[in-house]
């Protein structure tokens, strides 16, 4: 064998030998791959998931509901999920191996996206009008608080359950004259239908009273006990790729646009910077780093959900998030 081919081979059975050493970890993700999911891969194309032993393939979803079983069950050790509906879960399924372990929206995207043209720009506005919501819908799933906190009759609200593909569709054609969703999705899906953006409301339940946190990385308990470290090191990589996006979001968005060769990078890269602006990068996450929560802030969110939602267990907050994987102060943004 001659010097270069030794050197070749050798160079190959140390590229199989690092690919080996690596962790296969599958992370599900709430929803489609639509710009505030580019940071994860990021995380992947930068080495930042490879730099801590970890080799991520990530799944989409099809609701903010959707990872808590997959990652209760073990068949995903990590996800991305809604909080709330996580507490309500471990309450209906309790000792189920699962918890968060990093928040990622400080301020939720929950929201309310209407048309003015059909009489929808504040919540009261609701009544006497059609609410299209998808039943897995992380944002309906906090309606009954949104309607308690801000004096809604439920009952003068026509609720007409829809399916994600046909929820700003049916906006669009005016069948419906709001709808549940994230704010970042529901309001640019709307607009990329054809409806004129001075005729879009977007009614953020976090201005009107609702007092939660959003979604945040979960994991499977029992995983993370005999996966510390690693645990560890794909938290870290997570929020090396969420700052890389908040530095260059249009950047960022190329990593997403590489896996939906569909999608529209323009678009992604706006949705993007609204989740950012709206529920990564707020005043605490700036001033107490991204991922740990406000010990206070839960209590109040527990307090709140029980407004609407009747414990069958009394409600516990380290069951449903542990800053144990986290540094002291959690991750810079900027």
């Amino acid at each position: 064998m001659t010097p270069r081919a030794f050197a070749l081979a050798a160079t190959l059975v140390a590229a199989a030998a690092a690919a080996s050493a690596e962790t296969a970890l599958p992370f599900a993700l709430d929803w489609k791959f639509e710009g505030p999911s580019a940071p994860y891969f990021v995380a992947i194309d930068k080495g930042y998931f490879a730099d801590a032993g970890l080799e991520v393939e990530i799944s989409a979803g099809s609701g903010s509901l959707d990872a808590i079983p997959k990652v209760a069950t073990g068949a995903f050790p990590v996800g991305f999920a809604d909080i709330n509906s996580l507490i309500k879960f471990l309450d209906q399924n309790p000792g189920a191996p699962v918890t968060g372990v990093m928040m990622v929206y400080d301020k939720p995207p929950f929201a309310i996206i209407g048309r003015k043209s059909l009489g929808v720009e504040a919540p009261k506005d609701l009544e006497g009008k059609v609410l299209g919501a998808p039943p897995p819908d992380g944002a309906w799933a906090q309606f009954p608080i949104f309607a308690a906190e801000n004096d809604l009759d439920t009952d003068a609200i026509t609720i007409e359950p829809v399916g994600f593909p046909t929820r700003e569709p049916m906006l669009a054609e005016g069948k419906v004259a709001a709808v549940t969703g994230f704010s970042f999705t529901s309001y640019l899906n709307t607009a990329r239908l054809g409806v004129d953006e001075s005729d879009i409301s977007t009614i953020l339940m976090a201005d009107y009273g609702v007092d939660l946190y959003g979604n945040a990385i979960i994991v499977n308990t029992d995983w993370a006990a005999e996966n510390g470290e690693l645990l560890k090191g794909f938290l870290a990589a997570v929020a090396a790729g969420w700052k890389d996006a908040v530095a260059d979001p249009a950047a960022a968005v190329e990593s997403l646009v590489s896996r939906n060769p569909a999608s529209d990078a323009e678009l992604e890269t706006r949705r993007l910077e609204l989740a950012l602006d709206a529920n990564v990068v707020t005043d605490w996450t700036k001033a107490n780093g991204f991922g740990p929560i406000d010990d206070a802030r839960m209590d109040s969110a527990l307090e709140q959900i029980k407004l609407t939602y009747e414990f069958q267990h009394e409600p516990d907050a380290a069951l449903y998030f542990t800053g144990d994987y986290l540094p002291e102060g959690g991750f810079p943004l900027e």
